[in-house]
């Protein structure tokens, strides 16, 4: 699975075709599509941070967003997640590919149906 895909699965749940039993999935595509649009992805985070106990900046930084979804937030799997979402710059700058990150996961976020805020995706 994606790297992108594990972050979207952690927020809104996992994907029809994981939650399946038998081969047979145990929701209906319309009934998922409405699940999906209704996922509030801050309000989600948010409960996630204050269920943690520990400080979490998961709003401007992918590490910390990592970090909270339980995925390894290492260099390595941010430079994965960069080419999986089509970074172009130089990984080398961490400073500026990790401020791209959180903003293009918070974009594809939104664009896979997650309710996110404006000012999370600019």
């Amino acid at each position: 699975m994606s790297l992108f895909g594990r972050i979207k699965d952690s927020i809104f749940g996992k994907s029809e075709t994981s939650s399946s039993q038998g081969g047979q999935a145990t929701t209906s595509i319309p009934e998922a599509v409405a699940a999906i649009s209704s996922v509030d992805v801050e309000a989600i985070l948010t409960g996630l941070a204050a269920k943690s106990g520990q400080p979490s900046n998961w709003k401007t930084s992918i590490v910390d967003l990592m970090k909270l979804l339980g995925m390894d937030s290492s260099l390595t799997e941010r430079v994965s997640l960069a080419k999986e979402l089509g970074y172009t710059g130089d990984t080398n700058d961490t400073a500026t590919m990790n401020v791209w990150l959180i903003k293009q996961v918070m974009t594809k976020l939104a664009e896979s149906g997650g309710k996110v805020s404006a000012n999370l995706m600019h």
